[in-house]
């Protein structure tokens, strides 16, 4: 793994890492487990599958490994939201949740989109 795959993967675990504790708060808070649980897996998902990612058979299987990355972080969002809503989560937090999530979209699809277009050009 090279310098910069290194830190997307740190980038992964350290919104993982975040986000466990925050299951872990609704489930001691609210006796919110459902939600919590699915919230947990899919970002944690992210950097599993990123890591699947940077040790692909091919390009193709690289390029689909970080498309289900990219997957699971969007539907991260769309726990982070639900939870939200049910006011299980202040602003704040919600907030910054919401913007690791978005980053970690970010640098997955700029990926992504490098490499189709060097295919295409």
């Amino acid at each position: 793994m090279n310098e910069k795959q290194q830190e997307i993967q740190k980038k992964c675990i350290d919104f993982a890492v975040r986000v466990d504790a925050l299951r872990k708060d609704l489930n001691n808070k609210h006796r919110e487990y459902n939600k919590a649980d699915q919230v947990d897996r899919c970002a944690s998902s992210i950097g599993a599958n990123y890591s699947e990612a940077v040790f692909a058979e091919s390009e193709s299987d690289y390029i689909h490994k970080l498309g289900i990355a990219q997957k699971e972080a969007n539907e991260t969002i769309y726990w982070l939201k639900v939870i939200s809503r049910c006011g299980y989560i202040d602003d704040q937090l919600y907030g910054s949740l919401i913007a690791d999530a978005e980053e970690l979209i970010r640098i997955i699809t700029s990926i992504i989109l490098s490499l189709k277009r060097k295919h295409n050009t």
